[in-house]
């Protein structure tokens, strides 16, 4: 079986027979490849050529056993999700090649005695029978309620929230950033405090699984009640093998509870196809051709399973998912994607010395036109808060203090011309109060954004949050073994925590204020959630207080 015939498993004839054809011929360029992947990947027919209906009467188990989602609270708009899988660990999730009508509704109130709206919607099978709503004309900076129906069954209720107006000055935001939640690394603890919290979105910055392989057991969850289907044991490289990976993620009770409670704003980083992969750069050393095919199922596998809009849907291996939502007068939220579009990382990737490839000053995070896209959005934001939720550490992170000291070359430290474009971008443009806030590294850092970072006195810019792992790291410590040397070689860092938890921050028109929320273990259940420090930035005056 040839590499594409493997990659084509799950997605369908018409794209098993391209596959072939592709693999025949192979490929001549990148672009090619792309092309062939826009038009080989099965999308719903209309009419008579479409997959026949199946009465939802006919579902004899929980359709909605991975729960409901929304998403992206534009001012009046909202995107509700959902996607049916009564059997969710096998790979047709126990349903049929046949679309389904799916009902909704949306309410006032938890009880749904005062509806807003209803409707229906189609669940395809060719999209893996998930479902998005995306309801407009709706009251602005305002929480609604909804639940979906198939047949007999009816969903979680979920509870979402609209953006503020254009013109509101909203006098409070408060969102959760989270990242980085191995399955296989522990219990999602985290969501269950998340979801009790006062939220009005959360913020996921990617990572929200890992393609690695999940033993019988759930890793170190370790259970003794239940045995993982064998098809978790491997990589997941095809697009059935994404589509299971998501169905054992968002089975977790904890996830679904979260889901439910806060509407999300998500990103991804690289474990969503593959560990540090770089644009069209495979970690495994496989030829670009071959890579965005596998890169193409995982693209259409995250947008089947997040509450993202039609039109983010990927053509092939392409999905722009960089976007900018703003929330009134209060803040503005440019969301990035630092793994689409970036060179590939210098010196073979991991921790390095820097020199002239990792400085060379053609190298990019972003990607020109996302590069561009950040700076003009910048250039006419009027919020009080500019605030960039994207993958990778922003901020200089040197691994220990004088001479010697080595880079990650997959963070900015590895595209440094490319982050000082950014920064000069935000000297011109003049943008104030500005909040980077990072995931990926499994533990929570707050660090001041330098004008020069080798000049520790120079012009503080902003700050960056960076929050640490749901889960991945297993239970980690307060102080892991490099604390003291990061902490002595990088003055522009005021906290360093290697826990699990999420990163809570609160806006108001004059401060804004992070509070680390860690926990104790993850790899069992239960572990209370408590807050590792806090600290506050004043609104025209950048930089870490404590709080």
């Amino acid at each position: 079986m040839t590499v594409v015939d493997r990659l084509g498993q799950g997605l369908g004839p018409a794209f098993r027979a391209a596959a072939r054809h592709i693999d025949r011929r192979r490929f001549l360029t990148v672009t090619s490849a792309a092309a062939a992947l826009a038009f080989a990947a099965e999308l719903p027919a209309a009419g008579v050529a479409g997959a026949p209906e199946l009465d939802p009467r006919k579902i004899t188990q929980d359709p909605f056993s991975l729960g409901v989602a929304s998403g992206d609270p534009l001012p009046g708009s909202v995107l509700l999700w959902t996607r049916l899988a009564p059997r969710p660990y096998e790979p047709d999730s126990g349903l049929p090649h046949r679309r389904i009508q799916v009902r909704w509704e949306l309410a006032h109130d938890p009880r749904f005695s005062r509806i807003v709206r209803r409707g229906s919607a189609t669940a395809h099978p060719e999209y893996h029978h998930s479902v998005r709503v995306e309801l407009d004309h709706l009251a602005s900076d305002r929480a609604y309620y909804y639940r979906f129906r198939a047949g007999s069954w009816i969903s979680p209720t979920g509870r979402t929230r609209t953006a503020p107006g254009p013109g509101a000055g909203p006098t409070r935001l408060s969102l959760a950033a989270v990242s980085c939640q191995a399955y296989h690394d522990g219990y999602f603890t985290a969501y269950r405090h998340l979801a009790e919290e006062d939220l009005d979105v959360v913020l996921h910055l990617g990572d929200y699984l890992y393609e690695f392989a999940v033993d019988p057991a759930g890793g170190a969850r370790g259970y003794t009640d239940r045995r993982l289907p064998a098809h978790y044991g491997r990589e997941a490289r095809t697009l059935q093998d994404y589509r299971l990976r998501y169905s054992l993620y968002k089975s977790d009770p904890d996830l679904i509870a979260a889901h439910a409670a806060h509407p999300f704003v998500v990103t991804w980083d690289d474990h969503e196809t593959e560990n540090n992969y770089a644009g069209n750069s495979s970690e495994d050393a496989v030829v670009p051709e071959e890579f965005l095919l596998r890169r193409a199922a995982a693209y259409r596998a995250y947008w089947e399973n997040q509450p993202l809009r039609h039109h983010q849907r990927p053509q092939g291996s392409h999905m722009r998912l960089y976007r900018r939502l703003r929330f009134g007068q209060l803040a503005q939220f440019d969301v990035l994607d630092t793994r689409q579009y970036r060179s590939d990382q210098a010196y073979g990737d991991g921790w390095k010395a820097p020199g002239p490839r990792s400085e060379d000053p053609g190298r990019t995070m972003t990607g020109t036109l996302q590069e561009r896209w950040l700076l003009d959005g910048w250039r006419a934001s009027r919020p009080v808060w500019n605030v960039v939720p994207q993958q990778v550490v922003f901020a200089r992170r040197r691994s220990v203090p004088g001479d010697g000291a080595k880079l990650s070359m997959d963070a900015w430290d590895g595209y440094p011309a490319s982050r000082d474009r950014i920064l000069a971008g935000a000297t011109a443009t003049g943008v104030e109060n500005l909040v980077i806030l990072s995931g990926d590294v499994h533990a929570g850092l707050a660090f001041d954004i330098k004008e020069d970072f080798d000049d520790p006195a120079s012009r503080t810019l902003g700050t960056e949050l960076v929050t640490t792992s749901i889960s991945s790291g297993k239970d980690g410590s307060v102080r892991p073994s490099n604390w003291a040397d990061l902490m002595r070689a990088n003055p522009h860092l005021g906290f360093y925590d290697g826990r699990r938890g999420y990163l809570r921050l609160n806006l108001t028109q004059n401060r804004a204020r992070a509070d680390f929320r860690t926990l104790s273990r993850v790899t069992t259940p239960g572990a209370r959630v408590t807050t590792a420090a806090s600290f506050v930035m004043e609104a025209g005056d950048p930089g870490l207080k404590p709080a």
